[in-house]
C-alpha cells in the first residue's frame, strides 16, 4: 500500500487501524506525510504481530522515541526491510528481547545519529543471531569515535554485507583507517585471517577525483572488499587470499603498513620452518621479482631454520650414540 504524501495525521492513522489489523498487508509506504510521534505510536500498535515485511516511513517526524517504540512493537512481525530516513532520530535503544527477529535491511540516512546512537547499533550488530545484512547511515553526525564503536562491533559479525557512512563529515582519515583495519588488518598474518571477510560494501567517502589520502584509503578498502566478494562462499579462503594478495606482496603490504602504522616485518611472525612454503606462494602468485624481495627479507629466518635443523640433527646423533652405548652396557650386564 502506497500512501506517499497523503498528509496523514494521528487521526488518519487511527482510522486505518482496522484495515491494517485485518488485511495481510506485506508492504506499506508512508513516506513524506509529516506524521508526528503520536501518529507513530498508533501505527506501532496497529502493526503489532502483523505480517508486514516492508515498511518505509521516510521524511516523517518519527524521532528517537517513535523509532525505538516501533522496533519493539515489530518484534514478532516478519519484517525484513525498515526504512526511516530523515526522521529526526538521534538515540537508538536496542533491547535484544524486543527487536524484529528477521530484520535484514535498515536505512537510517539523514538523521542525527552520533556516537550514542552507534552504541545502540553496536548491540544490534553484536547479536549472535543477527540477521542484518544492510545498514545505511549516510548524512548523520557520526565521528571517528562512532566509527570505532561500529568497527569493534563488526569484528565477529558474519551477517552485515553493506554499510554506508557517506556524508558523515566528522569522520576523518583516522576513522577511515579503522574501517580499513576492519576488512584487512595487516598487523600480522593472524590479524589478517581474523579480519572481517563478510562485508561487500563499505562506503565512507567518495573514491573519485584527485588521489588524496582519503581517496587512497577508500580504494584500499574497496580492494579488500573485492576479495570478500570474489571468495564469499568460503570465509577461510577469503582470509588466505588476503594474506597472499596483500601480506605476501611487498608493495601492497608496504602501502597498507604505512596507512595503518605497522612497523613489524611480516617474516618476524613466520616460523622459519614454514618459510619454504611461504616463499613458494610468493613465487607462484607474484613472480620472480617479488620472490627475490621476499628472500632478502627472510634470509635471517632461512639461516635460522638451517642452523636449527643442523642443531636438531646433531642432537639426534648424540642421543642415538648415547642410547647405543646404554644398550651395550645392558647387554654386557646380562652375560
Amino acid at each position: 500500500m502506497d500512501l506517499y504524501q497523503n498528509g496523514l495525521s494521528a487521526a488518519g492513522i487511527r482510522s486505518m487501524v482496522p484495515f491494517l489489523q485485518t488485511n495481510n498487508l506485506l508492504r506499506l509506504y508512508l513516506d513524506d506525510n509529516n506524521i508526528e510521534l503520536e501518529g507513530f505510536k498508533v501505527l506501532s500498535q496497529a502493526l503489532r504481530g502483523s505480517p508486514i515485511e516492508y515498511l518505509s516511513c521516510c521524511s516523517n517526524n518519527l524521532q528517537s522515541e517513535g523509532f525505538n517504540n516501533l522496533l519493539r512493537e515489530l518484534r514478532d512481525s516478519p519484517i525484513m526491510h525498515l526504512f526511516c530516513t530523515n526522521c529526526d532520530i538521534e538515540s537508538i535503544e536496542i533491547d535484544n528481547d524486543y527487536f524484529p527477529k528477521h530484520l535484514s535491511r535498515l536505512r537510517l540516512r539523514g538523521n542525527k545519529i552520533s556516537t550514542e546512537g552507534c552504541q545502540g547499533l553496536a548491540k544490534l550488530l553484536q547479536r549472535g543471531d543477527s540477521t542484518l545484512t544492510q545498514l545505511h547511515l549516510q548524512n548523520n553526525k557520526i565521528d571517528d569515535d562512532g566509527v570505532e564503536i561500529l568497527v569493534n562491533a563488526l569484528q565477529n559479525n558474519t551477517s552485515l554485507a553493506d554499510l554506508s557512512l557517506k556524508g558523515n563529515n566528522e569522520i576523518s582519515i583516522e576513522g577511515m583507517k579503522a574501517c580499513l583495519r576492519l576488512v584487512n588488518d595487516i598487523a600480522g598474518i593472524k590479524a589478517t585471517l581474523q579480519s572481517n571477510h563478510t562485508m561487500k560494501y563499505l562506503d565512507v567517502k567518495e573514491a573519485y577525483g584527485l588521489l588524496t589520502p582519503v581517496v587512497k584509503i577508500q580504494l584500499q578498502i574497496s580492494d579488500s572488499l573485492e576479495i570478500n566478494h570474489d571468495y564469499e562462499d568460503d570465509l577461510e579462503v577469503v582470509g588466505k587470499e588476503k594474506v597472499i594478495q596483500t601480506q605476501l606482496h611487498s608493495g601492497k603490504r608496504a602501502e597498507l603498513a604505512d596507512w595503518l602504522g605497522v612497523t613489524r616485518s611480516l617474516y618476524s611472525d613466520i616460523n622459519p620452518l614454514h618459510l619454504p612454503e611461504v616463499l613458494a606462494l610468493v613465487g607462484q602468485h607474484h613472480g620472480q621479482e617479488e620472490l627475490y624481495v621476499a628472500l632478502k627479507s627472510s634470509i635471517a629466518g632461512v639461516i635460522s631454520a638451517v642452523n636449527r635443523k643442523e642443531c636438531i640433527e646433531q642432537r639426534r646423533a648424540y642421543l642415538v650414540a648415547e642410547l647405543e652405548e646404554l644398550d651395550a652396557e645392558l647387554a654386557g650386564g646380562n652375560q
